[in-house]
Formats: C-alpha cells, structure tokens, sequence
C-alpha cells in the first residue's frame, strides 16, 4: 500500500488515492457535478448563470414551487471504443444529474425568462415592485 501512497497525503485523504488510480487506470477523470451559479444584482432585476456544460436544452428543466425557483438537468452518455471484431476494448457509460433551489420570494415569478446557450443557463429574474407605504397626517382628538 505504501507505494501506491504518493508523499504528501494524510491518512484521512484515502478517497483520492483511489480516485487517482482510477485517473491513472482511464486516461482521465470523470467531471465532479457541481452546477456553478453567479448571481448579479443589475438593479431592477437579477441575473443568475448556471454552468451546465454537456447538457443539451431538452435537458434542464426550471420550475417554481411555492417561493423556490429549481434548476434540474439529467443526461446520459456513452463512449463506446471497440477492436475490428466488435468486441470492446472500453466501454464507458456516463450519468449526470444536477438540482439547485433558490429562493425567488423578492422576484416577480411571472416575468422569469431564461436562456440557455454554449453550456450555460441564463435566467432574467425581474424584482417585485415595492410599493412604499402611502403617508398621511393622523388627527388628534
């Protein structure tokens, strides 16, 4: 075991050995799923961009529940190498699937518009429209 231990590592750093043989083992590294969101505030509206690189549109679905804006893309994939006999030398099947929620309460959820281009997923999220509070002068008896 000591010598596929590359020096460095601590002993509670066991899952990278093996996720580094399995690297060393195929080639490459499968992408860890992390869906990376920005968030802008542009003034009267928000601008939130999610990157989901792979996926295609008929992927990603949003919906609104209650307060909640969620983002859920799933796809999957296979990388099929074989000799001329047809029998595989590898054969590789992918999965990935991603869910974020976001609290949407501040957005005005019917003018929500999105936009999904080059693996990324733009979202227009228009502000609510607060109304101030209307003043008036109170008698006293």
């Amino acid at each position: 075991m000591y010598g596929l231990t590359p020096f460095g590592r601590n002993r509670y750093d066991l899952f990278n050995i093996f996720n580094d043989m399995d690297k060393d083992f195929f080639g490459s590294s499968m992408p860890v799923n992390t869906c990376r969101t920005d968030i802008r505030d542009e003034g009267e509206k928000y601008v939130m961009e999610s990157e989901l690189p792979g996926f295609e549109k008929e992927d990603i679905k949003l919906d609104i529940n209650g307060s909640y804006l969620i983002i859920s893309a799933e796809h999957e994939g296979n990388n099929d190498q074989k000799d001329d006999s047809g029998k595989y030398i590898r054969r590789e099947r992918t999965f990935g699937s991603y869910k974020r929620s976001f609290d949407i309460s501040d957005v005005n959820a019917e003018g929500i518009s999105a936009e999904y281009k080059n693996g990324v997923l733009v979202i227009d999220l228009p502000k609510k429209k607060h109304e101030e509070p209307a003043s008036k002068r109170l008698e006293i008896k």
